[in-house]
């Protein structure tokens, strides 16, 4: 597969995320898939879409913005941004109501045209920090813009 088709591919997947489609993301995941995210291994497609319906559930309108994308060998990186508003339980916290902006950065390793691999690093403190659960100031030095 070429560069662009990997990243088409990377597109087709986020793209099916912001419309809640998990069926069509049979044809662009392997079965067997392994996602690594935050210390923990999502191992299947049907785990991992088991996991993506809860956090529909906890955030009905989930959306997910490309802001980089990039292609390497195997591998496409992508920097998301992803907006939601807490409108159901999620992992136990009752709603909020809040509106939360956070940022990722995922890889995904791609072999014959499916999505076989990948890692997510998500903004997991500023997640909860915006709904309220943890409270911390982040840097000191009056020289570090916010963003």
């Amino acid at each position: 597969m070429s560069l662009e088709e990997n990243k088409a591919i990377i597109r087709k997947m986020i793209e099916a995320v912001n419309l809640q489609n998990l069926a069509s993301l049979d044809e662009l995941i392997a079965s067997d898939c392994v996602y690594h995210m935050n210390a923990q291994q999502i191992r299947g497609l049907e785990v991992l879409k088991r996991v993506m319906e809860e956090e529909f559930k906890g955030f009905p309108d989930l959306h997910v913005t490309i802001e980089d994308l990039m292609a390497e060998g195997d591998k496409v990186c992508v920097r998301l941004k992803e907006t939601v508003t807490h409108t159901n339980e999620f992992r136990g916290l009752t709603p909020t109501g809040k509106k939360l902006t956070y940022t990722a950065v995922t890889i995904w390793r791609i072999v014959e045209g499916k999505v076989v691999e990948g890692w997510g690093v998500y903004g997991q403190m500023d997640f909860l920090k915006q709904l309220g659960v943890i409270e911390y100031k982040g840097f000191p030095d009056e020289n570090v813009a916010k963003s």
